[in-house]
């Protein structure tokens, strides 16, 4: 039996014959160490391939590369690790056939190996970031329910308790208020402070927003004064919300980024669940009880104040910042081994390059129009734009605001329904735990395809239910249905959107780019928090739920014709899959998947193949210790996996 192939000090194996001629040329987007008849256009990539911007070149181009990085960064007394990590970044399938003074030690390659075989095992430092990161998101959950409960009792007290269309829209008003401050001020002073500050920077300046205004809003005397303070809330809500999700997706592993990241929808369930479990025990509280459930969010805007200080900041922004010395002290504190920080400082660096070519350096407002003048980013904003949208579209915030209203109209009283908003929310916390687990496996486009129908008909039959004659049965299936909903929203849009948003833009526009995102997200809260009252009183429970029933079915065909799969690739191969023309995406889904989808699942014809769209270039393999299934032909589709759990051999799932 022939021995394995080695990486000789060339950088070739006994397969492979590698040019040392000079690629590239000048004037094009080339990826770098690639041949001028193979380019790499990040705007147009026609041929769906995910491309490594390492790979082709050879042993000693490369570490003279690396050399010249070191020297250049600051970093000449890592050079060593730098040059096994470039290696190892360049074909990380093959890392164990090195050979050299730069071939792998046994303690090297083992951490290499527990970061797929055991990929939970992370540092303290990694874990404190992710809780630090949760805490932040149960204070955007709390915040969003303290006026559930409060609803029922300050509108009369605040004298816009009536049923005119001033007292009704006054009451939208103040509920939609830190959505208005979020989508109109908080938003988009992400980018300039993240730039001045980092991220740990602006998570802190936020986190006192969600603090004193939060205390204030329990000693409002008018409603004025209550939107005051709700509006400065959304401040530190609008900035929070674009910089933790871009912070704790900068700083986790690209196998498990997508449950790491989805900590923050999670934590916003629990959050949520907080605020309905407090207004349950403030209830009895007699006539402070209003106030103690709007000021009462203020409490895990505490540890978060503190806990931020102890956190590393993100390396990719000290990167950008080309302040390379800190990104290795913060990347050493988020890794288990030195050999994974210079792999994967290193092929961050080639990657940026990469966009550096394409994005050159911009000023906040050239970045902001840039959004949809650039090709590459404007298919990240628009997919980024339809599943932050379908986030309100589905209709999940109409229940959050106004649960405990929707319970009172189904017969229940105060207690009652602030028990069964109580429900809801432990609901919505609960069901999310699966999709620590799933969105890493199904993938972020699969759990939005296959939750939107289900959450379709299960707001669909809530609303028909409120049709059942008073009486217990009619309480109870309109708690099912609504509760159903939850279950499913809670592992598919609830997660996704902010986990998918603050990955699928280049670095140099993560921050404008999730800016804008989650002021769209939260703009669209705002309005539906204004209108539902108009809404609920001309439709009627039944007709506001069948209308966001038909939001749901719309946002369905929105997903499956715009938003790309991103599950286990590094943020920076994500250039790759935006490269792809949207026409291009949409043209596939039409032409292959309808009809791979029917012949498999309707006809049952098992054989039914489906052609893959994404192909990995030779060696993509694992960077950052994702999975990576073979090259050329032999990749499945991404629209495949999604219908495939954990890869190769992974049970099928009806649907796609």
């Amino acid at each position: 039996m022939p021995d394995s192939p080695t990486i000789s000090d060339t950088g070739t194996t006994g397969n492979e014959k590698l040019s040392s001629e000079p690629r590239g040329a000048t004037e094009h987007h080339l990826e770098i160490g690639r041949s001028a008849d193979d380019p790499v256009d990040l705007n147009a990539n026609l041929e769906a391939r995910i491309k490594n911007p390492l790979e082709g070149i050879p042993r000693d181009q490369l570490m003279l590369r690396v050399e010249a990085f070191c020297e250049e960064k600051g970093l000449a007394q890592h050079v060593q690790l730098f040059r096994k990590g470039a290696l190892v970044a360049q074909n990380p399938d093959d890392y164990d056939r090195i050979e050299g003074t730069e071939a792998l030690d046994e303690a090297e390659k083992k951490a290499l190996r527990d970061e797929v075989e055991h990929k939970w095992r992370l540092p303290a430092k990694l874990f404190l970031t992710i809780a630090t990161c949760s805490i932040g998101a149960a204070v955007q959950g709390w915040d969003q329910t303290g006026t559930n409960g409060a609803n029922i009792f300050f509108p009369d007290i605040y004298g816009i308790g009536g049923t005119s269309t001033r007292d009704k829209l006054l009451l939208g008003l103040v509920n939609a208020g830190p959505y208005l401050g979020s989508a109109l001020c908080g938003c988009w002073l992400s980018d300039p402070i993240n730039n001045l500050w980092g991220r740990r920077g602006v998570i802190f300046f936020s986190a006192h927003f969600c603090l004193w205004p939060v205390i204030g809003s329990a000693f409002c005397h008018t409603w004025w004064e209550q939107l005051i303070c709700r509006l400065f809330m959304g401040v530190g809500m609008g900035v929070k919300a674009s910089t933790v999700p871009i912070y704790a997706a900068e700083n986790s592993p690209a196998s498990i980024r997508g449950a790491l990241v989805m900590s923050w929808q999670m934590w916003t369930a629990f959050g949520i669940m907080l605020g309905t479990a407090f207004n349950l025990a403030v209830w009895s509280a007699g006539d402070i009880n209003w106030r103690l459930m709007l000021g009462a969010p203020f409490i895990p805007a505490v540890p978060l104040l503190v806990l931020i200080y102890f956190c590393p900041e993100s390396p990719r922004w000290y990167m950008k910042k080309n302040r390379y010395g800190k990104a290795w002290d913060a990347m050493i504190r988020l890794r288990n081994h030195p050999i994974q920080v210079a792999r994967d400082i290193f092929y961050i660096h080639s990657q940026l390059e990469l966009e550096e070519q394409l994005l050159r350096n911009s000023w906040y407002f050239q970045r902001m129009a840039e959004l949809f003048t650039i090709p590459r980013v404007r298919r990240a904003t628009l997919a980024a734009f339809t599943v932050m949208i379908a986030q309100q579209m589905c209709g999940i915030n109409i229940i959050a605001f106004y649960s405990t209203t929707i319970f009172k109209d189904a017969g229940q009283d105060d207690y009652q329904a602030l028990l069964a908003s109580f429900g809801f929310g432990l609901v919505n916390w609960l069901f999310a735990f699966p999709a620590f687990w799933t969105i890493d496996t199904f993938g972020r486009r699969s759990l939005l395809l296959f939750t939107f129908p289900q959450m379709t008909w299960t707001l669909l039959a809530a609303g028909l239910c409120t049709l059942l004659e008073q009486g217990t049965a009619r309480t109870a299936l309109v708690a099912l249905f609504v509760y159903l909903f939850a279950a499913f929203y809670s592992p598919g849009e609830g997660p996704v959107p902010f986990t998918y948003s603050a990955e699928v833009f280049p670095l140099s526009h993560r921050e404008v780019g999730m800016g804008f995102s989650v002021a769209t997200c939260l703009f669209w809260a705002a309005v539906l928090g204004m209108t539902f009252p108009f809404l609920l009183e001309s439709l009627g429970t039944v007709g506001a739920f069948g209308l966001y029933a038909g939001f749901n079915a719309l946002a369905l065909v929105m997903i499956f014709f715009w938003v790309p799969e991103t599950k286990q690739k590094t943020l920076e191969e994500l250039d790759y899959v935006f490269a792809v023309p949207t026409r291009k995406f949409a043209g596939y889904q039409v032409r292959h998947v309808l009809p791979w989808w029917f012949k498999r699942w309707v006809l049952w014809r098992r054989e039914a193949k489906l052609r893959p769209l994404y192909t990995m270039d030779h060696h993509q393999g694992r960077v950052g210790g994702e999975g990576r299934l073979g090259s050329g032909t032999n990749t499945l589709s991404e629209t495949e996996r999604e219908v495939k759990g954990g890869g190769v051999g992974g049970e099928t799932v009806k649907g796609i």
